[in-house]
């Protein structure tokens, strides 16, 4: 029971797949992963920065962390990477569908293209990869250590924002649900999906939000600390609250919660 007890965090071996892990969220649970012991799988839609990403991620935090790249707002790609990670893996522990896009525009001139961009990859390509990832997910999995689908969503899915990214919170609201429906169907199967609904995170798609033009360090122009104090905890979130909430639902820990949307927000969505 102790040795139990003191491993229940434990993600050592594992294997994981993080879509959108090039940069932001995806890439700061890439670390978390990498640091804790697991081989990591990165996919983006740009080839060379999802590569760099992978070999600076290996170098700085230790293991193994491989580039796949591919555009997950298309079936062809969504196609492409699951073929890709089959070649290298017989099974899947850790699938965190976190790629996503979003789109800005007052509502009365939203284009379609803004619309079926966000929902095609938020939306669509969470489940499509899930899909065709289920046969490597159901694998290895046991009633005890099921395997994990982490969706990264977004409080912007729980209360409306002050954002004009009229589609990115219909997508987000409906990845949550779309979480639900998978714990619903596949956890007989021991596998078990979460949703995560980050608040403000020092991300290069929050920064183009408030107005840091894509920035995302300090040194360039990134005022975090200003935008944390409008944040009832006093300020936004880091890699470690990130990455610690993402290895508890990836570990013993995390194996018997099962369907829920957990806010990552420091108190913004309980605090008027």
């Amino acid at each position: 029971m102790k040795n139990a007890l003191n491993n229940l965090f434990s993600i050592e071996g594992k294997v994981a797949l993080v879509t959108g892990g090039s940069r932001g969220i995806g890439e700061m649970i890439a670390a978390g992963f990498l640091s804790n012991g697991a081989k990591v799988y990165i996919s983006s839609r740009k080839a060379e920065v999802c590569d760099a990403t992978a070999k600076r991620l290996s170098e700085q935090y230790g293991g193994e962390c491989i580039s796949l790249p591919a555009d997950l707002s298309a079936l062809d790609g969504i196609q492409l990477l699951a073929s890709q990670l089959e070649a290298h893996e017989d099974h899947l522990d850790i699938l965190v569908n976190n790629a996503g896009a979003s789109w800005g525009a007052p509502i009365e001139e939203f284009p379609e293209i803004g619309w079926d961009k966000v929902m095609d990859t938020n939306v669509k390509g969470v489940f499509f990869l899930t899909q065709k990832l289920l046969p490597l997910l159901r694998r290895s999995a046991t009633q005890m250590d099921p395997s994990r689908i982490i969706n990264i969503g977004s409080i912007d899915g729980l209360k409306a924002s002050q954002f004009d990214s009229f589609s990115y919170g219909a997508s987000k609201a409906a990845v949550h649900h779309l979480t639900r429906f998978l714990a619903t169907h596949l956890t007989s199967d021991h596998v078990i999906a979460n949703a995560i609904a980050p608040g403000a995170y020092p991300t290069w798609m929050l920064s183009t939000g408030v107005g840091f033009g894509g920035a995302v360090d300090k040194d360039d122009g990134a005022d975090w600390d200003a935008l944390g104090k409008n944040i009832p905890d006093g300020r936004v979130g880091t890699i470690e609250d990130i990455t610690g909430l993402a290895i508890f639902l990836s570990s013993r820990a995390g194996a018997h919660v099962v369907g829920q949307v957990i806010a990552s927000d420091g108190g913004e969505l309980v605090t008027p």
